[in-house]
């Protein structure tokens, strides 16, 4: 929905960003870090709005947190390998160890029955199939990193359950992957931006855009999702990362412009997940580098991560069946499916057979991912013609509305990257990164109707 008033009130190049989850605040990050380097007060006029009453409730605080340099599909391997570099470089300069686990990390394949090696095949469609993000590893032509069994066997976690003819596989390069707990990123980032001048409005959602005589975008409307009391922002630049809740803003906001504006096809797909410890392998895995093992399972393809301080990340069961809830903190675990789950864990990280099961559940979690029909994230500016109802943006750098949305399984892994590029690209400012590949345009407006 939009407004179109009369009202002459001055519109500064003020930037609301709804959505605050792990693009929405590294967005606002590097916005307000380059925002305050020539003025401080600039960095108020950024606004994080997000209509969850607490933040972090999806993939932004349940996720796996893995990080890759280069398991991503050509358009987006600039993206992938500019924000890796990020991940090390702010975890270096802000104790990231300490103060998110950031870690360097190993990356194993493992077969309970010993498998045939040779080429991996690219998989870059692995969340829907059911199969593991270790499919996109390696390209088609390269094999998997040949190590001796004395160096396998330093490198193959204490705490994988190993059975008598299974088999072990180091897949990537080293250094080209890490760890991290993403709730604690994100809190981090938040922090920083708030410090900055950066707010911050929860329970918040925008209702209407609204322009000046002339149909350019001057603000939008927010209400309070509790108290139903609304009130006006100031601002000329709209920034979407809502994660799987985009296409809803985008129809909410543009949608009800006009009959030619198509939806914004981002939809969802869940994930359960579990943090375990155990008393066996607790020494095991407070080591200076962590561990990523994906392997297969009657029911799914699990994916498991240690961090730093002894715990387990434990996850791999998706579907795009589970609702999507009004807001990422009414999200609800589904029984069965964590069931499945609990299962096999304890048959991949518990004792022997004859072994009193030890694992001890920290947190149940269910995040839900944004997913494009063709796999790939949409981070760009969207052309006035596609935002309908006769709405405009200011030219360049003083207005816009822009996209970061669609991230799948890689949104922790990309968030960085996508955070200085969005930065770079409201502020008309040169791009670190190729994102010409993730445009919104003609070819994916078209698109929308293949969710």
């Amino acid at each position: 929905m939009s407004s179109t008033t009369t009202s002459t009130t001055s519109t500064s190049a003020g930037t609301v960003i709804l959505g605050a989850g792990i693009i929405g605040v590294s967005t606002a990050y590097y916005l307000s870090l380059s925002s305050s380097q020539p003025s401080p007060s600039l960095s108020s006029n950024i606004h994080l709005i997000d209509p969850s009453p607490s933040l972090f409730w999806s993939a932004s605080g349940f996720a796996g947190g893995f990080l890759a340099r280069n398991w991503f599909a050509a358009e987006v391997s600039s993206l992938g390998a500019l924000s890796f570099a990020e991940h090390a470089r702010l975890a270096s300069a802000h104790d990231g160890r300490h103060n998110w686990s950031y870690a360097p990390s190993t990356s194993l394949g493992y077969s309970a029955v010993a498998a045939d090696k040779g080429v991996k095949k690219r998989g870059d469609d692995w969340l829907r199939s059911g199969t593991s993000r270790a499919e996109a590893a390696l390209g088609d032509t390269e094999k998997v990193p040949v190590v001796s069994a004395e160096d396998l066997q330093k490198k193959t976690p204490a705490w994988l359950r190993r059975r008598e003819g299974d088999d072990v596989e180091i897949i990537g390069g080293e250094g080209d992957t890490a760890q991290l707990e993403p709730e604690r990123l994100c809190r981090f980032l938040l922090g920083e931006a708030e410090g900055r001048g950066v707010k911050v409005s929860k329970a918040t959602e925008a209702v209407e855009v609204l322009r000046d005589g002339e149909g350019v975008i001057r603000g939008v409307r927010l209400k309070d999702v509790v108290t139903g009391k609304e009130r006006e922002v100031q601002c000329s630049r709209i920034i979407i990362t809502a994660g799987c809740w985009s296409g809803q803003v985008w129809e909410k906001l543009f949608g009800a412009t006009s009959e030619t504006v198509k939806k914004l096809p981002v939809a969802s797909l869940a994930g359960h997940s579990l943090v375990v410890k155990s008393p066996r392998w607790a020494g095991a895995v407070n080591e200076e580098r962590c561990h990523a093992v994906y392997t297969s399972h009657a029911a799914f393809s699990p994916e498991i991560f240690s961090r730093v301080g002894g715990q387990i990340y434990f996850a791999g069961l998706n579907s795009a069946a589970v609702p999507l809830p009004s807001v990422a903190e009414g999200a609800k675990v589904q029984t069965g499916s964590m069931e499945l789950v609990k299962q096999a864990a304890r048959e991949l990280l518990g004792p022997a057979d004859d072994g009193e099961d030890d694992l001890e559940v920290v947190r149940e979690g269910l995040c839900f991912r944004p997913v494009t029909p063709w796999g790939l994230p949409i981070v760009a500016r969207v052309p006035d013609e596609h935002l309908g109802g006769g709405i405009r943006t200011k030219p360049g750098a003083e207005g816009g509305v822009f996209l970061a949305t669609g991230h799948g399984p890689w949104g922790i892994s990309m968030s960085l990257g996508t955070g200085i590029v969005m930065s770079e690209l409201v502020q008309g400012r040169p791009l670190s990164a190729d994102i010409s590949a993730l445009a919104f345009d003609d070819n994916v407006v078209g698109k929308a109707g293949q969710v």
